[in-house]
């Protein structure tokens, strides 16, 4: 008798996600724990470097328990102080690559950049034989994602994206429901963020500013193109542009995301589609939607795998209330989330799978969760750090990798920051064809052209309203194959 046709036994408060499962059996305990009490032994610990050690990175160095930090690069000495001052027993670089170079004791690096840099400081860490851990989205692009994913496994190392709600256990949960065929099988998905909680569709300061004394602003660059220093920029604020960062998409998506790709093993979409507020050559959007249709993949013992569309909304769009969401209850959290919809019900679920309900009602009632099947991660989400230094002590033929390792991570990555093609090519009114294989849109001419916002000025004048807009015109098949694979500035390469 299936398990759905039976009674449950759990309580609806349970189905909201506010206790958790113990999942002991699938626990792997870290190999560098003595006696289960959690010491380090002296010989045992790995000795991190990070890059981009001020905001983010000191928040996921301060993650990390029982290692030794032993480097701390930042091109901003003065906004990576705090770090410095965490942890002053590590040397100070300015520059990764002198670092990598002179210092020879790192076996890790964590990577906290601007998502620009991701790739160049990430393959840099690889080929030396290090073991990655690199910030969200894995790198600005799908090639270099794609380069990244499989520089890694060349190299063995051990890797994870900084997505930490993929160590969560709701994440395991709501796989478990599906693959359990909880609410049948599952052709259609939403998910949404608030994001960009920054400015965004913004365009290029016309003043410059003098470069901080404290700031090397060429290496801030990096492989970016070259252009003035403004505080537009940094810090912080870099996520909007379009040469830095890869806007609400790609600063949420990969978190957004996760619980779906996991529970419905996507790899590359087969298409998208994109609408959104006003685009401009300089800045993503403030507001934008975009569809990807996914390929049916190999059925799951209980459950069948069929094609999926799936929407993604931001800057406050989401999708409908479902009609058999029960009045009073959140789809999802403050900070988005997912709607699964099943052939037999519904499951909803926040950032990185909390505040999780399965609905409606008569099929959360009469559902017995199964038992456990997936790999626990001690201490969940506050354990993703821990779990990818236990998986670096861990040797490339007995290594349990972690959950967001790059060969996982990358095909997500790669269909995160791809849809900002979407959102850039959405004048030229069609479905773009994806071949994932190849990373390149397929139904591109040599012929088409996208006409892009270049400026856009509004003013009164004597109570008259005077609208001021300007575009250029860009070839769409040369435009979207450097957004894919990036032509880096003179000194700079993978």
């Amino acid at each position: 008798m299936k398990k759905m046709q039976k009674k449950s036994t759990i309580s609806r408060r349970k189905f909201l996600g506010v206790s958790a499962l113990t999942g002991a059996a699938f626990t792997v305990a870290p190999g560098f724990a003595v006696s289960g009490l959690g010491h380090v032994a002296p010989s045992d610990k790995l000795n991190i470097a990070c890059i981009g050690a001020g905001g983010i990175g000191l928040r996921n160095l301060n993650m990390i328990t029982g290692q030794n930090i032993v480097a701390l690069c930042d091109v901003d000495l003065d906004y990576a102080a705090k770090a410095f001052q965490a942890y002053p027993d590590a040397r100070v670089y300015t520059d990764y690559r002198v670092m990598l170079d002179k210092q020879k004791d790192i076996d890790a690096v964590l990577i906290a950049t601007p998502d620009h840099t991701h790739a160049v400081t990430g393959m840099a860490a690889i080929k030396a034989g290090k073991h990655v851990y690199i910030e969200k989205p894995l790198a600005h692009s799908v090639y270099e994602t794609r380069m990244l994913t499989e520089a890694a496994k060349e190299y063995k190392v051990a890797t994870q994206m900084g997505t930490q709600g993929n160590s969560s256990e709701s994440v395991r949960r709501i796989c478990e429901w599906i693959w359990d065929g909880a609410i049948g099988e599952i052709r259609e998905v939403h998910a949404w963020t608030n994001r960009p909680i920054w400015p965004q569709g913004l365009e290029r300061p016309e003043e410059t500013m003098k470069i901080p004394e404290t700031l090397d602003w060429d290496l801030w660059l990096g492989p970016a193109p070259s252009r003035p220093y403004h505080s537009a920029y940094h810090p912080w604020n870099w996520r909007a542009w379009w040469d830095f960062g890869t806007g609400a998409l790609g600063d949420m998506g990969c978190h957004i995301l996760d619980p779906l790709f996991q529970a419905l093993k996507l790899k590359q979409p087969v298409s998208i589609q994109g609408s959104s507020s006003q685009v401009n050559t300089e800045s993503a959007p403030v507001a934008s939607r975009i569809r990807y249709e996914f390929p049916a993949r190999e059925n799951l013992p209980g459950l069948a795998m069929p094609p999926l569309t799936l929407y993604w909304y931001d800057g406050g769009l989401m999708p409908d209330r479902p009609d058999d969401l029960e009045d009073g209850e959140q789809m999802g959290d403050g900070n988005g989330g997912v709607l699964f919809i099943g052939a037999k019900g519904k499951i909803s679920c926040g950032l990185f799978g909390d505040n999780y309900l399965m609905f409606p009602g008569k099929v959360r009632e009469n559902y017995t969760e199964p038992q456990p099947s997936i790999r626990r991660v001690p201490d969940g989400t506050q354990g993703h750090w821990n779990d990818w230094v236990r998986a670096c002590k861990e040797s490339p033929e007995n290594r349990i990798e972690a959950s967001a390792n790059f060969e996982y991570a990358g095909p997500l990555s790669e269909s995160v920051v791809m849809g900002n093609l979407a959102i850039r090519l959405q004048e030229l009114q069609k479905i773009l064809q994806w071949d994932g294989v190849n990373m390149r849109i397929t139904n591109l001419t040599d012929n088409d052209e996208v006409r892009v916002v270049s400026s856009d000025k509004f003013t009164v004048v004597n109570g008259d309203p005077r609208f001021d807009t300007t575009y250029v015109t860009i070839p769409a098949k040369a435009s979207a194959e450097e957004w894919i694979k990036p032509v880096y500035r003179e000194g700079w390469s993978l």
